[in-house]
């Protein structure tokens, strides 16, 4: 089992920055990749951006260019640098491990980010 404890979320103005955390423990040998997906209310989970074990990233089209994944393999730890925030950004933000076989084996509880316009 992994566990997954995100942090950073907040409320932040159209335009701003923040930077969240996702610190992974347990059977961390399991992890092939992590990242994030985020869900608006009404609307389904969205992929937002991956990052393998090997440094490897990958973004969702609403993101690229405006956010950044960064992962420290020491710590177990991934980031995401969100800047250039918009309104349609605002979602619950959820760490997701892929355990191998290119799917989400675990998910963290979620942190919220709003973002005002």
């Amino acid at each position: 089992q992994v566990q997954l404890a995100e942090s950073g979320g907040g409320l932040v103005q159209a335009g701003g920055s923040l930077r969240l955390s996702c610190a992974a423990s347990g059977d961390t040998f399991e992890i092939k990749a992590m990242g994030w997906y985020r869900q608006a209310p009404g609307k389904q989970r969205e992929y937002v951006a991956f990052i393998t074990t090997y440094g490897r990233t990958g973004y969702g089209d609403a993101v690229k260019g405006r956010f950044t994944i960064t992962g420290d393999n020491a710590k177990n730890t991934v980031y995401l640098q969100m800047n250039d925030l918009k309104a349609e950004d605002t979602a619950v933000y959820y760490c997701a491990v892929d355990g191998g076989g290119g799917h989400v084996g675990y998910w963290g509880r979620g942190t919220q980010v709003t973002v005002s316009s």
